[in-house]
């Protein structure tokens, strides 16, 4: 069966219920799911009663609750969406595949590699399609990037470089779950670390070699908080990567060199994609993000759902070899220790 498609077939009408509607859903990808055609946000999930209200009323959602199972065995929700932090969305995810319900689940798509293989199974074995929002796969400066490097822009893709430093926050206390290994599973690196990962593997195909070091810089920090990677695609392309979470520097930017030329352009900030020839010439390209980032991708899914021949690019087939490298590069980090 297609990863793309439910069981029972296309649906005219996606309902779609959230569990977990915080931060992540307010701009980047709530908003979308009743904004697009065939496609609309009918519950939503917090385990705060006042919070889960206080969404809904402010998105137009008919219905709010404190229980995820309910949204799971909503009769009137179709597709789940699982916003929650990394370490239960392995639990909803099985439980939505159990009732049958298509399930698309925030990035990193898990913890660790065991608990996404378990994901993919469950899907599979219920005969449905995961997605997960790896969603930079569907940006329109991302999908020209893209275009350019198939139709040879700067000639046989050869390297890329991957660069992304943040610092940490200021005040350890206000670290939030993205630096607790037991609900992130891996800091930073998991979280927007896997963004740059996973876009490269849908730009030049599957990692098959990965080795990387890792330290712990801040005193107070439970994760790697620098990591060096260095990587192979079964493409033949070669690459490096640095992550830095611990200083004052800000970076961020994806280098290919090709055989002709050269191409970047960053990961996370806004900025524009530069062409630069084997003159030094450079091609200026500024393609803006939509207000809401992961439109494209649910745009997608939805479409996938509804029995349109467009497919999305992020799966959990996909996203399953992303969390393999994440977990092969935090296991060499860590040996380093």
């Amino acid at each position: 069966m297609s990863e793309a498609r439910a069981a029972s077939g296309p649906q005219a009408h996606v309902r779609w219920g959230i569990i977990g509607c915080g931060d992540v859903t307010e701009v980047k990808s709530g908003p979308a799911f009743g904004r697009l055609p065939n496609s609309s946000l009918v519950a939503v999930m917090r385990r705060d009663a006042a919070k889960a209200e206080d969404y809904a009323a402010r998105h137009g959602v008919p219905r709010w609750t404190t229980d995820a199972e309910a949204i799971i065995a909503a009769d009137d929700v179709d597709a789940v969406y699982v916003a929650t932090p990394p370490s239960t969305h392995a639990h909803y995810t099985v439980r939505a595949a159990a009732a049958g319900k298509p399930v698309y689940v925030e990035k990193p798509m898990a913890t660790s590699l065991a608990e996404a293989d378990a994901m993919v199974r469950a899907c599979d074995a219920a005969g449905v399609p995961l997605f997960v929002a790896y969603y930079r796969r569907a940006l329109p400066r991302f999908e020209y990037v893209r275009a350019r490097l198939d139709e040879g822009a700067i000639g046989e893709p050869r390297l890329v470089q991957l660069e992304l430093h943040q610092p940490p926050p200021p005040d350890p206390s206000e670290a939030g779950w993205r630096w607790d290994p037991d609900i992130a599973g891996g800091g930073l690196l998991m979280d927007v670390g896997s963004h740059g990962l996973d876009l490269l593997d849908h730009w030049f195909g599957p990692l098959d070699a990965v080795r990387a070091f890792g330290a712990t810089r801040l005193s107070w920090s439970r994760v790697e908080d620098q990591v060096v990677a260095a990587l192979r695609f079964a493409s033949g392309v070669q690459g490096v990567a640095v992550w830095g979470f611990n200083g004052t520097v800000r970076r961020d930017a994806i280098t290919v060199l090709g055989s002709l030329g050269r191409l970047s352009v960053p990961l996370l900030a806004d900025g524009p994609v530069l062409l630069e020839d084997a003159d030094g010439g450079v091609r200026r390209h500024h393609i803006a993000h939509p207000q809401h980032v992961q439109e494209p991708l649910i745009a997608s899914i939805n479409a996938a759902l509804t029995g349109a021949p467009e497919r999305c690019s992020s799966t959990g087939a996909s996203a399953l070899r992303t969390q393999r490298v994440l977990e092969a590069l935090l296991r060499d980090a860590r040996s380093e220790d």
